[in-house]
């Protein structure tokens, strides 16, 4: 990919080359949520740490690589974020930065629409992001994913958690989320932008007989810090290729 291209040109030419930027839009994983509690009743709240996310891992292992260079992070990360209001924020969190790379990464919330239109219009959106940031210049990377819960953890502690993951539990397990995910590496295809497959890693992990909701930090859809590393380490290799 050109984002290697461009590090590599920073690295040899420090005083000549601009900072290499890459931001990074999404939901609420990509923000950097993890745990999930109820302050109060029918209020649920969760533990942000964006420097466990899978950028902040990305930036350790770039600058590990390339331990001259500096970059330039831009976590445009928002709870709750779907690709239709990440399409509608798109200039103000990413393009007005200008930066060199852009990786998506959207699809959880999207899938939970269970609208009849959620899939086209999650479709239509990305379309619209992948087409500006190609006019803007910006390179792009399609990220997919986590999975969600396949079953109800038995230990929440408010009634309201347990009819979160029921809800959740039903978009996973029904294919609905795989079937955005499809959506959305089709997009990408017809826009060449590059696929950074991590839904699919969670898929073989949970072939391989692997436990996948307890690598769910709030037992729902938030991957816990460890796994972190996984989309961290994948986008890497996309990066690389």
């Amino acid at each position: 990919m050109k984002i290697i291209d461009k590090i590599k040109a920073k690295s040899a030419d420090l005083f000549g080359q601009p900072t290499v930027s890459i931001a990074f839009l999404g939901d609420s994983v990509t923000q950097g949520c993890f745990e999930v509690f109820c302050p109060q009743d029918h209020v649920i709240d969760t533990v942000f740490e964006s420097h466990n996310a899978y950028h902040a891992k990305l930036h350790r292992i770039l600058s590990n690589l390339y331990s001259n260079v500096p970059f330039h992070f831009i976590n445009a990360g928002i709870s709750g974020g779907t690709a239709g209001n990440g399409a509608a924020r798109l200039e103000r969190d990413v393009l007005r930065y200008s930066p060199d790379l852009c990786v998506v990464c959207f699809g959880l919330n999207d899938s939970c629409n269970l609208s009849d239109q959620a899939l086209d219009d999650y479709g239509a959106a990305l379309t619209e992001i992948f087409t500006r940031l190609q006019q803007a210049g910006v390179e792009a990377i399609l990220m997919t994913p986590n999975m969600m819960c396949t079953k109800v953890f038995p230990d929440f502690e408010k009634p309201i958690l347990t009819q979160v993951a029921q809800s959740v539990q039903q978009v996973q397990t029904s294919g609905r989320l795989a079937a955005f995910v499809d959506c959305a590496k089709n997009v990408a295809r017809s826009h060449n932008v590059p696929i950074c497959d991590c839904y699919a890693k969670w898929e073989q992990l949970a072939a391989a007989g692997v436990d996948t909701d307890r690598l769910l930090s709030n037992h729902i859809n938030h991957p816990t810090r460890e796994m972190h590393e996984l989309f961290a380490n994948a986008l890497m290799e996309t990066m690389l290729q």
